[in-house]
């Protein structure tokens, strides 16, 4: 009895542990001008196992994809990357001045106030794809959100 409730107790770690489980805090937008076609779309993401965010998509733009600012040669620089990593248990957050989602074509003009549906594409260790949508806050032009994990983070 015992043997087969460890058993059962394994199977059931495995398979819980081979599902990513990701939770998405605070996604917002940045509004853009008139006629303005690239915005940028942020938030703090976290996995309950090791994944790999690896895709992005919103109907709201032509294209979106992933992007790292870092310094190169004295010169901050933007890249798109094919992956960011998304370490068990450990919030990446998707910031300005660092990892984040770039909105190229946009369809329209987004006004603060309005929401856009932004679905994230999480690959886990078992290389198997999930999706998840989540609406995110178009926010002011001038919009700086607070540091992650500061005591006045929700002011």
């Amino acid at each position: 009895m015992i043997r087969t409730l460890s058993v059962l107790l394994a199977a059931g770690l495995f398979s819980t542990s081979a599902l990513a489980q990701v939770t998405v805090l605070d996604p917002w937008v940045r509004a853009t001008v008139p006629n303005q076609k690239a915005s940028g779309a942020f938030m703090r993401v976290q996995s309950t196992s090791d994944a790999r965010l690896v895709g992005v998509s919103t109907p709201a733009a032509g294209r979106a994809e992933l992007h790292e600012m870092g310094m190169e040669n004295n010169t901050m620089r933007m890249r798109q990357v094919d992956a960011i990593a998304l370490p068990a248990g450990k919030p990446v957050n998707l910031a300005s001045g660092g990892y984040h989602v770039m909105l190229f074509d946009l369809k329209r003009q987004l006004k603060e106030g309005e929401t856009v549906p932004v679905t994230l594409v999480v690959q886990d260790a078992a290389k198997k794809s999930s999706s998840v949508t989540v609406e995110a806050q178009v926010r002011p032009l001038t919009y700086v959100a607070p540091q992650a994990g500061t005591a006045h983070g929700h002011h």
